[in-house]
């Protein structure tokens, strides 16, 4: 329900779709549509670049903005934009986060259970964040969500989600050291084989220059984005934000988010080493570890901490809640939705304290409940 408020205060307001004197407002989805824009007219390459992007960013909304939304995707990410491009701008962007919202109710359903992970897809913590802006946080979420829940029993079909997911590749560098440590070796080679194809199809549909522009650009987006801070790294919500935020200097912030980053590996790579422990548990483990791993993380992705969240409470139906847990689940959900009062990296605490819920199940599955 507040999130459902939130929306509609935001559309009455002049804060959503349209401002207050009617004008399309700038938001993180103008550079998809303008890139699908692009690609529709036969310049795909053009959406890596910068100059040439914003000026149709600038026609499509009427006016000058200060500012540049970027297209940072792989290439065969432009048949998502293309297809959205193909729609009136404002038709577009609602029906963005309506079309890719149904497939992250799904995944939440076949992750905690029908009503259970219907009522957790709802009160998704970010989730007006990720409307209001035409965000990929439910797409994200939903793939993460599909790979883990489907790996078990249909793990070709989990592989492809996973492969899928290389359009935002920073979100799938845990996922082959659990496969490999579980010995799921079929979704896998689905992930990989799925990749490819997502290539290759994008090579014959918009030629080869699209990836050589994003191959060329790839450094110069980290490097602006994480060194210089120019995507206001201070929404960012990882560890690195955080300490680049408080002010640390760069190399300190590396250093530990980089220790970070390991430790969560090799967390992942020995949890799902074992036979002891529930497939559930597991999934938690590598879906929040996911989200500690990166450096490159915003509010809107904040989403995904729904699909450990989802893995947690299914472990807690079928087995018992432990004593706090709930409260514990509910405090991190809380934490994601302070950040617009905060302007700090809540979401980097809040997945560190479902971490630590899933540290509690595995050292002390028989604490108090």
């Amino acid at each position: 329900m507040a999130n459902a408020a939130w929306l509609a205060t935001a559309l009455f307001t002049g804060s959503w779709l349209w401002d207050a004197a009617g004008r399309l407002i700038s938001t993180d989805f103008l550079n998809v549509y303008a890139a699908g824009k692009l690609a529709l007219s036969g310049a795909p390459a053009s959406a890596y670049d910068w100059p040439t992007h914003k000026q149709l960013e600038i026609q499509i909304l009427g006016y000058d903005f200060a500012g540049y939304y970027g297209w940072h995707y792989p290439p065969f990410y432009l048949f998502v934009a293309a297809a959205l491009a193909a729609l009136p701008y404002a038709a577009a962007h609602a029906g963005w986060s309506a079309i890719s919202f149904a497939p992250f109710v799904a995944a939440m359903r076949a992750s905690a259970g029908g009503k259970t992970g219907f009522l957790l897809a709802l009160s998704a913590p970010a989730l007006a964040a990720n409307v209001l802006i035409g965000q990929n946080g439910f797409l994200t979420a939903a793939l993460i969500g599909f790979t883990l829940a489907f790996l078990e029993k249909r793990p070709v079909l989990a592989g492809i989600c996973l492969g899928l997911l290389t359009y935002k590749p920073h979100f799938g560098i845990l996922f082959p050291v659990a496969l490999a440590a579980g010995g799921y070796w079929r979704a896998f080679i689905a992930a990989s084989v799925t990749a490819v194809i997502l290539a290759l199809a994008s090579i014959i549909a918009f030629g080869i220059e699209p990836w050589l522009a994003f191959l060329r650009w790839l450094p110069v987006t980290s490097n602006a984005f994480l060194s210089e801070g120019r995507a206001e790294i201070e929404k960012m919500q990882s560890l690195f934000a955080l300490l680049r935020t408080l002010g640390t200097a760069e190399w300190i912030a590396w250093g530990a988010q980089m220790a970070l980053s390991g430790a969560t590996a090799f967390a992942v790579w020995k949890i799902w080493r074992s036979r002891e422990h529930a497939f559930d548990l597991k999934a938690a483990a590598l879906s929040v570890g996911v989200l500690l791993a990166t450096p490159y993380i915003y509010l809107y992705d904040m989403v995904a901490i729904t699909v450990p969240i989802a893995f947690l409470v299914s472990l807690g139906m079928s087995r018992g809640f432990l004593r706090y847990e709930i409260p514990a689940i509910a405090a991190a959900i809380l934490l994601v939705a302070i950040f617009p009062f905060v302007k700090l990296p809540v979401g980097f605490a809040a997945s560190l304290a479902v971490a630590a819920l899933v540290l509690r199940r595995l050292f002390f599955p028989l604490a108090a409940r």
